[in-house]
């Protein structure tokens, strides 16, 4: 007996592709939004509209669980990921507030370098070198949009 049929959201390709999706609308949903208010307060107002939302997601999918099963060690990491992601959204507004969206996003971008690099170090991830040939062209490009 075979295991259930692979559908297109069972792979982290699918996932990614839908994020870069939406990383594109928020880039450009943004950068409408903060024209009409202070980019930390533009990022509050994010984080409120996001909260509310993961609870529904949550509830409806039935994975919410105990915060008392998590532990410590997770809550640690979890809570630098959430300092981190916090810091690249406060910075990332403001950004689009003093840039256009079509240089900021892809410098923004330059975190796949950055992850590449760190997950090579820190995680001993390996990249082929045809790989890490891509990764220096995303870099070169977001430099390149940037620039000219």
């Amino acid at each position: 007996m075979t295991g259930p049929a692979a559908t297109p959201l069972s792979s982290w390709q699918a996932w990614a592709l839908l994020s870069a999706g939406f990383a594109a609308l928020t880039a450009v949903f943004a950068k409408i939004g903060v024209s009409g208010v202070d980019p930390d307060l533009a990022t509050f107002i994010r984080v409120l509209v996001i909260l509310p939302m993961l609870a529904l997601v949550l509830w409806a999918t039935g994975q919410y669980h105990s915060l008392g099963a998590i532990t410590p060690r997770t809550w640690v990491w979890l809570a630098a990921s959430g300092l981190a992601t916090g810091a690249s959204w406060i910075c990332y507004f403001r950004a689009l507030r003093l840039g256009p969206a079509a240089q900021v996003a892809p410098v923004d971008k330059l975190s796949i370098v950055f992850v590449a690099a760190l997950a090579a170090i820190f995680l001993g991830e390996r990249l082929s070198p045809l790989a890490w040939t891509g990764v220096a062209l995303m870099g070169l490009g977001a430099i390149l949009v940037a620039r000219f």
